[in-house]
């Protein structure tokens, strides 16, 4: 994030045809001479108007409308965004094979966007894996009960009298490894989900997808839909890692967080800017430095129960943005303790040891961290003061590292019961379908048939990110690792060719994401996981009726009508060869994910074929002689990352008939890779030319927590090179 806007420095002409019919003008491209004399901010804001400048104009103005309209007109907007090119949607989390001792849906896992997933406490696990008829049969139980309680009873009694027992341990198997302990100064799920379990929200969802009262009891708003009043429940404890008490939760907690939050506004800030998120009164312009006073930013503590948050304009959704850590409280005292300074008070800031270790943290919410060893096990317990210890299902969580090395290794722990379920990559479903096992009562079968489900899909995108400005080609923190292979004249030829819109369409057209995903799951699921769209598709439906105007014609939309269904209507209508919504998807309830929409060896041929013709008119000759190179890092430390890098190669160069090249860049360890492709400040920093280390999932309920992601600056485009 930074902490001020540029206007564009330079307008650029180019033609970008979206059909394939020949350009009535002659391609130009952009003027590298002139975007070289740019610092990078300006260049960056020069190429993305050229890759992405559609969709910028089509989404500036959905945020303009309101109700209904402003849905459609989001999927409009999307709509411009995945014909661009500029990245590649390929799959969501889930869509595999797994077997667990989980209960199904018996905590917040149904929520799309925030923490509230990984709350575990509220998780009920078995000691015996549980049956695919079982968890078909609780999945009914949860359709129909009415409340998380009533889930919670029903469950329980029918897995009791079906000779289930309960375990007091959650254990899951983490890839991750964890920057830092301050939840507040991090925007990455992979240091988050490791602190969400050490404080409690102000609202919380439940198993069924209902907000409840957390920290606050309850709340008010405001006529105007710009004030939210929180009550905060009174005799909440603060302690430190070893259970002693350090205060009591109060207003002020808030207020000290969203001061650190501003000193760290590159996390999560942007969720509370006027044109990324909320709008919460004054943060923006304190953050770009246009007023100075901290009072006039939209949090108070207006007494030591009472907390307020006002809003420059009515934002439906900010309720939903609660369960974020942008809206975790933090103990004012603990963190001057550790050494930590707050710049709005006119101290040079730092955080001193804050977050450092789970011991430079408080802690206000069900768990404390007992231990934590790096790249190893994170052991946590029920904290025994904990305002609401009866509903701690599960006293004890435990993750336990895993880089993927070893293939079989969830397979072979989840089968002893050293985790409490693990997916089923395609390394282990043969052993699985083999191995057999004797369920809980008395069946005898392979684990396959007895346990084998296909886990459900969740928000999150990845995607395939083709970076679009690249400004290294070495790792950024170690120049010895990740060296690229390409020469000078290489590296020119690829920024001609990527900023074209045709060329990353053909590299987007000629990936068979099925043949991809098959390395990680099997043939048998190779599409179930596959996602069409950074938005999906049911992520929204219209509340009423809506005219909208597509390509200059008037389309209605009747209430119910989908994101996807939006969206595609305007691809259709664009003429653009992709499928992003297939309405007889999911038993015919219609779904942008589990097909393969983009995958096509012709249609990429024919858009190589017009960004051949474009390039020429550059002097930029694409052929099997003088192909383009394209830089793929992956983990060579993984056997199922070089299978899956393997077959992306295969699918490109046999699509594109050797006209572009897939450098494949091995990185044998994962710190390296993460370096190169996830964990890097901005856009200067990205060692690729295509990266599948990334994806998004949903700050809050509303289309605007994806889409802000794209827009200019917004928190995404790093992965493209930009900004």
């Amino acid at each position: 994030m930074k902490n001020a806007r540029k206007l564009l420095a330079l307008v650029i002409a180019v033609v970008m045809c979206v059909a394939l019919a020949a350009p009535a003008f002659a391609y130009e491209g952009p003027d590298w001479e002139a975007i070289d004399a740019m610092d990078h901010d300006e260049a960056s804001e020069t190429i993305y108007d050229v890759v992405l400048g559609e969709f910028g104009e089509a989404y500036a103005a959905a945020k303009e409308e309101t109700g209904a309209t402003r849905m459609a007109m989001m999927a409009l907007a999307e709509a411009k965004l995945v014909e661009s090119g500029a990245f590649l949607p390929i799959y969501t989390q889930g869509g595999n094979y797994a077997m667990s001792r989980v209960v199904p849906r018996s905590n917040a896992a149904t929520t799309l966007w925030g923490l509230d997933e990984y709350r575990y406490h509220t998780l009920l696990v078995t000691n015996e894996i549980i049956t695919a008829e079982d968890r078909t049969n609780l999945l009914a139980l949860w359709n129909e009960a009415e409340s998380a309680d009533e889930y919670h009873e029903e469950a329980e009694l029918y897995l009791t009298g079906k000779g289930y027992t309960f375990s007091d341990t959650y254990v899951e198997s983490s890839p991750y490894n964890v920057n830092i302990w301050d939840t507040i100064a991090t925007s990455y799920t992979s240091d988050s989900m490791f602190v969400s379990g050490t404080y409690d929200n102000l609202l919380e969802y439940d198993c069924k997808g209902v907000q409840q009262p957390g920290l606050a009891e309850s709340y008010e708003v405001s006529d105007d839909g710009t004030v939210y009043t929180f009550h905060i429940r009174q005799g909440v404890k603060w302690v430190d890692q070893q259970g002693s008490e350090i205060g009591e939760v109060t207003a002020d907690d808030w207020v000290a967080s969203m001061e650190h939050l501003l000193d760290n506004a590159d996390a999560l800030g942007y969720l509370l800017t006027n044109t990324d998120g909320c709008g919460l009164k004054g943060f923006t312009d304190y953050l770009n430095g246009d007023i100075t006073d901290f009072n006039e930013v939209g949090v108070k503590a207006v007494d030591d129960y009472t907390l307020e948050y006002t809003l420059e304009a009515p934002f439906a959704p900010f309720v939903t943005m609660l369960g974020y850590a942008c809206f975790a409280p933090m103990n004012r005292d603990f963190y001057r303790s550790q050494g930590g300074t707050f710049s709005c008070e006119g101290e040079e800031y730092t955080p001193g040891d804050y977050g450092k270790t789970p011991a430079n943290i408080a802690y206000c919410g069900p768990y404390l961290i007992t231990n934590y060893t790096a790249q190893n096990t994170t052991k946590y317990e029920a904290n025994p003061t904990y305002w609401n210890a009866e509903a701690v299902t599960t006293p004890n969580l435990v993750y336990s590292y895993n880089d993927g090395s070893d293939v079989l290794r969830s397979y072979n722990e989840a089968k002893e019961g050293t985790i409490s379920g693990a997916g089923i990559n395609s390394s282990a479903l043969e052993l699985m379908k083999t191995d057999t096992a004797t369920s809980v009562d008395g069946t005898e079968g392979t684990y396959f048939d007895l346990y084998a489900y296909v886990s459900p899909g969740t928000g999150t995108t990845y995607c395939g990110w083709w970076n679009v400005n690249r400004g290294t080609w070495a790792n950024f923190d170690n120049p010895d690792v990740g060296v690229s292979p390409k020469t000078e004249d290489d590296i020119a030829r690829y920024r001609e060719a990527i900023v074209n819109q045709h060329f990353r369409l053909a590299l987007c057209e000629a990936i068979d994401r099925g043949s991809y995903n098959a390395q990680s799951v099997g043939d048998e699921l190779k599409y179930a996981r596959l996602r069409n769209s950074y938005t999906p598709g049911t992520f929204g439906f219209l509340a009423e009726e809506v005219t909208v105007d597509i390509n200059g014609e008037s389309v209605t939309f009747p209430a119910g009508t989908s994101f996807g269904e939006i969206e595609q209507a305007q691809i259709d209508a664009d003429g653009v060869a992709l499928k992003v919504w297939d309405p007889e998807g999911d038993s015919g309830a219609g779904s942008g994910d589990g097909f393969d929409g983009w995958y096509s060896p012709e249609n990429a041929m024919a858009e190589l074929d017009q960004a051949i013709a474009d390039l020429a008119e550059v002097g930029v000759e694409v052929s099997p002689e003088n192909p383009i190179y394209v830089d793929y890092p992956y983990g060579s430390y993984n056997e199922t990352s070089t299978k899956m890098a393997n077959s992306l190669k295969q699918s490109v160069e046999e699509a594109l008939e050797g006209n572009v090249i897939i450098n494949l860049i091995a990185f044998d360890k994962d710190t390296d890779e993460e370096s190169a492709t996830y964990r890097f400040s901005d856009g200067t920093e990205a060692n690729f030319d295509l990266s599948t280390g990334s994806g998004w999932g949903p700050d809050y309920g509303d289309a605007q927590s994806y889409l802000d992601t794209i827009q200019m600056y917004g928190y995404m485009c790093k992965n493209l090179g930009l900004f």
